[in-house]
C-alpha cells in the first residue's frame, strides 16, 4: 500500500514527464506552445495552493491537538468555522473578479494585469521572507494556541461554553481565510492573464494535494512528515516566485511601465520552452527582477538559517 509521501512523489514525477514531454515543442510532441504555457501555469497554481493548502493543515491541526473524549466537539466548531471560511473566500473571489472586471472598463487590460501581478509578487516575496516565515510559525499559530487554551478555561460554565464553542469556530474560520484570501489575491493575474479554465485546474490540483494531507491528518490520524513537506512546498514556491517575477517584469514592459532592453546573444540562446516554463526572457528587466528577487529570498534564508530549526 503507497503510503502519503509515495502518493505525492507520484504526482510530482507525472508533472516532471509532462514537463520532459513538453521540452520537444516540434515533430511528436503532443503539447502546443500555448498548451505547454498553460500546462506550466497549472503546475504553478497547484503549487501555490498546495503551499497554501498546507499551513492551513499545520495550523489547524495544532488548534485540534488533544480534543478527544467530551472536548471533541469543539472539532465540529472548527470544522463550521472552516466551512465559513471557505465560503468567505469564494464570497472574496467573487468580489475581486467583480471589481477588476469592472476596472477593465476604464483601465487597459494590460494595466490592471501588470497592478494585480505586482502586488502579488510583493505578498508572495512577503511570504518566502524567511524572517516573516519564522514570525508565522512562532506568532500565527501560538496565537492560535494561547487563544484556544484561554477558551479552554471557560468550558465548565454554561456561557463560557457557548462562547468557546463561537470562539472555536472563530479560530477554524480565521485559519482557513487567512490562506484563501492569498490564494484570492495570488491568482487574479493568472485569471486576467490566462483565463478561468487554467486557473480552476491548477486550483483543483493544488485543492487534491491538499485534502489528500488533510484526510491523512484529520481522519486517518497520520503522521506525516510536516517539515519535509514544507522544505519541499518552499523550494518549489521560490520557483515558482521566480516564475511569477519574470512574468511581472514582461507584463510590466508589455504596459510600457519599464523599457525593454533586450539582449540579442541570448536571445539566440535561451529556448522557447524556458519562457514558457520559467519565464525566463532575453532582457535585462526581466533578468534582473528575477535576479533580485532570488538574492532577497536567498539572503533572507541565509541570515534566518541559525533560528530555522526552532522555527519549525
Amino acid at each position: 500500500m503507497l503510503g502519503p509521501v509515495d502518493v505525492i512523489g507520484t504526482v510530482l514525477l507525472s508533472a516532471v514527464a509532462t514537463f520532459r514531454d513538453s521540452i520537444v515543442l516540434g515533430g511528436n510532441s503532443f503539447l502546443s506552445l500555448t498548451q505547454t504555457g498553460d500546462s506550466a501555469a497549472v503546475l504553478n497554481i497547484g503549487v501555490l495552493v498546495f503551499r497554501e493548502g498546507l499551513e492551513c493543515v499545520l495550523v489547524l491541526a495544532a488548534i485540534t491537538a488533544n480534543m478527544t473524549g467530551p472536548r471533541r466537539e469543539y472539532q465540529r466548531s472548527v470544522a463550521v468555522g472552516v466551512g465559513i471560511g471557505f465560503l468567505a473566500t469564494l464570497v472574496t473571489w467573487s468580489l475581486a473578479v467583480r471589481i477588476l472586471d469592472d476596472l477593465g472598463r476604464n483601465v487597459s487590460a494590460l494595466a490592471i494585469q501588470a497592478a494585480t501581478g505586482l502586488l502579488a509578487v510583493l505578498v508572495l516575496l512577503l511570504v518566502m521572507n524567511w524572517f516573516f516565515h519564522r514570525v508565522y510559525w512562532t506568532g500565527w499559530i501560538s496565537l492560535h494556541n494561547k487563544r484556544k487554551q484561554e477558551l479552554l478555561k471557560s468550558e465548565r460554565t454554561k456561557v463560557g461554553k457557548v462562547g468557546l464553542l463561537w470562539g472555536m469556530g472563530l479560530l477554524g474560520f480565521t485559519s482557513f481565510y487567512r490562506e484563501g484570501f492569498e490564494v484570492v489575491l495570488f491568482l487574479q493575474g493568472y485569471r486576467l492573464r490566462l483565463g478561468n479554465t487554467v486557473v480552476l485546474s491548477g486550483v483543483l490540483l493544488g485543492v487534491l494535494f491538499s485534502g489528500t494531507v488533510a484526510v491523512l491528518t484529520f481522519v486517518a490520524h497520520r503522521k506525516l512528515p510536516y517539515k519535509k513537506m514544507m522544505v519541499l512546498t518552499g523550494l518549489m514556491l521560490a520557483v515558482v516566485l521566480l516564475v511569477m517575477v519574470g512574468e511581472q517584469a514582461q507584463e510590466m514592459q508589455l504596459a510600457h511601465w519599464v523599457p525593454t532592453t533586450e539582449i540579442s546573444m541570448l536571445g539566440k540562446v535561451i529556448p522557447t520552452w524556458m519562457g514558457l516554463w520559467f519565464s525566463i526572457f532575453p532582457t535585462v528587466e526581466t533578468l534582473a527582477a528575477q535576479l533580485v528577487a532570488g538574492i532577497l529570498v536567498f539572503g533572507s534564508y541565509i541570515s534566518a538559517q541559525p533560528s530555522q530549526a526552532s522555527a519549525l
